[in-house]
């Protein structure tokens, strides 16, 4: 029989995952699939542009794994009994079981609410694709001086807030932060943001708590009330909530809880990747939620699970980063570069030059998604007998212990 390998979710890190896994594995050896419950991929890192009526690229998963041997079941993931290696899934044939002898979790994370009364009711995000495109229907329907307000400091925040105020520079946009406006970049990048969003003409509350949202306004921690037409909420991201409800060790945010090769801690046949793992990074820092954690722990897992099905060697080190790249409309940008646990140092590329770096990073991580099979040395191995999921290759002989949920 085939080793049965399930991923489960096909964004950056679940697409990846699946097609370097079909470049590792000889396909006489293994069945793989990949569920999604969306027929094409969607470019996460764009979906301001989206928002503001940017059309993106086609990417459908039918042409991207043609002839690859990875299966795509078109299905939404209802459930995961982790005990069983049972997947529950609810498709065009409606719900079914599909059983794994390996699952890479790939679920991801959708917007956080944050539990602030009246965001869910009146306020956007773009988190995903129905999202921006909600978004971008309202927006088209605003007229000359209407109030957008972004809440939210961070990176997501400062792209949407530049693309819309670039975009419609008739509107009235505000951005509303938590703490300083850029405050975990480096001087240089606080204050190329600030130069770009006066010139855009972006108001900004610093150090300002929202506490409530109506259809017409934010109010904020101190009794002011901000003016919103729009409101679009950008404060992190929450993790889908199917693993916290399975056996799975997960954190109190719900996020598998992972070792070095990705793999989880409590289940040996499962990996967690992306948004939905707690994964440790340089430092013994937590990598954050972001596209440029994800891709380097889709390598992680799917080397390790190969490796571990041949009798190959395990990959070591941990995802580093490099830089934090932040588009500020489609003519500016900012390159912040960091540490390897994503600290800010002093060099930051500003400008014209980093608008296009930037682009170049999410050409480029498209492309690799949209081209699993290609890029990558093809060293497809057979897998060999015994037990699957020992650290053979890493020299112990033995089953990595496991650890009951906390």
């Amino acid at each position: 029989m085939k080793h049965r390998i399930i991923v489960l979710g096909a964004g950056y890190t679940g697409a990846i995952a699946a097609g370097r896994l079909a470049r590792r594995l000889h396909r006489e050896d293994v069945a793989i699939t990949l569920v999604n419950a969306e027929p094409d991929f969607v470019e996460r890192v764009r979906m301001h542009q989206l928002a503001v009526g940017q059309d993106l690229v086609p990417r459908p998963f039918s042409e991207m794994f043609a002839g690859s041997g990875v299966e795509l079941k078109l299905a939404k993931v209802t459930a995961v009994d982790a005990d069983r290696r049972a997947v529950a899934v609810t498709g065009a044939n409606g719900p079914e079981e599909l059983t794994y002898d390996s699952l890479v979790y790939a679920l991801g994370s959708g917007w956080n609410a944050q539990d602030v009364p009246g965001t869910a009711e009146h306020a956007h995000e773009i988190a995903g694709r129905p999202g921006a495109l909600r978004l971008r229907e309202r927006l088209s329907g605003l007229e000359a001086g209407e109030p957008v307000v972004v809440v939210g400091g961070g990176l997501t925040g400062l792209e949407a807030a530049t693309e819309i105020a670039e975009s419609r520079p008739d509107l009235d946009v505000a951005l509303v932060a938590r703490g300083p406006l850029g405050d975990r970049l480096s001087p240089r990048g606080r204050g190329h943001v600030r130069k770009v969003l006066d010139g855009l003409g972006i108001t900004v509350y610093e150090d300002t708590a929202v506490a409530a949202v109506t259809a017409g306004h934010v109010t904020t921690g101190d009794g002011r009330d901000v003016p919103a037409a729009v409101t679009v909420w950008t404060t992190g991201f929450a993790v889908h909530p199917i693993a916290e409800a399975t056996t799975l060790e997960v954190t109190g945010a719900g996020q598998i809880v992972v070792d070095g090769t990705m793999r989880s801690v409590s289940h040996p046949d499962v990996y967690a990747i992306g948004d939905a793992a707690m994964a440790m990074g340089p430092g013994g820092k937590p990598l954050r939620m972001s596209c440029a954690s994800g891709t380097p722990a889709a390598w992680q897992a799917a080397d390790a699970l190969a490796a571990r099905l041949t009798g190959g060697k395990l990959p070591d080190g941990s995802p580093r980063y490099f830089n934090q790249c932040i588009s500020l409309g489609r003519k500016e940008g900012l390159i912040q570069y960091v540490t390897a646990d994503d600290r800010a140092v002093r060099a930051a590329l500003t400008g014209r030059l980093a608008a296009v770096y930037k682009e170049l990073v999410c050409k480029g991580a498209a492309w690799g998604v949209a081209n699993p099979m290609l890029g990558l040395p093809t060293r497809r191995r057979r897998i060999t007998p015994g037990p699957a999921h020992t650290d053979t290759a890493a020299g112990t002989g033995k089953d990595t212990p496991a650890r009951n949920r906390g």
